[in-house]
């Protein structure tokens, strides 16, 4: 079975963002990158490998979406790290992650300026923002969104909950360590 690689490498961006990030010779994932991969494909493998602090989480969503909604096998593999965003990401597939790996959820953060009328809708738009996020993790782990939004709250000034791979998969984000092709290996 011939199967497609998928990099989700650098900052999650909206699609028309993308150029910039070209420009800078800076790494970066958009949604098109990944719906161009898959209509390649056709209904092939997908190799989705993820190295990504994370970045836009509209971005994010539209990713997951367009990776659980493909009709071929999907194998989720974290190379780096999966954080805010690209953990969405993760939770698309079938997953595996690297011994060194990481996995970092957290809540969603936007900027705004305006009266207290606008800081409050700000508020309500990035709780609900939250609750949605959490559905994503909620089908990956079967945990509750109770617990799932304490985990994206964690921490001082909000850092989120960070793990290491070995944690990721005992919380079940991720479905296992990622075997060596080397482990014979003599040096």
């Amino acid at each position: 079975m011939r199967k497609t690689k998928i990099d989700v490498k650098g900052t999650i961006v909206p699609n028309d963002y993308k150029w910039i990030y070209t420009l800078c010779e800076v790494d970066a994932t958009c949604p098109n990158d990944i719906h161009t991969a898959i209509e390649a494909a056709k209904g092939e493998k997908l190799d989705v490998y993820i190295n990504s602090g994370g970045g836009y989480i509209q971005a994010g969503n539209e990713i997951y979406a367009a990776l659980r909604e493909y009709q071929g096998q999907v194998n989720i593999h974290v190379v780096g790290e999966a954080c805010s965003a690209a953990s969405v990401i993760a939770c698309a597939g079938k997953s595996d992650i690297v011994p060194t790996g990481q996995f970092m959820l957290h809540n969603v953060a936007a900027g705004a300026q305006g009266d207290f009328n606008v800081m409050e809708s700000t508020k309500e738009v990035l709780l609900s923002a939250n609750r949605a996020i959490s559905q994503a993790y909620q089908l990956k782990t079967g945990k509750s969104e109770a617990e799932l939004l304490d985990m994206m709250n964690h921490g001082a000034n909000n850092i989120g909950t960070w793990l290491t791979a070995q944690e990721a998969v005992d919380q079940k984000f991720i479905d296992k360590i990622a075997e060596s092709q080397n482990q014979n290996v003599q040096l």
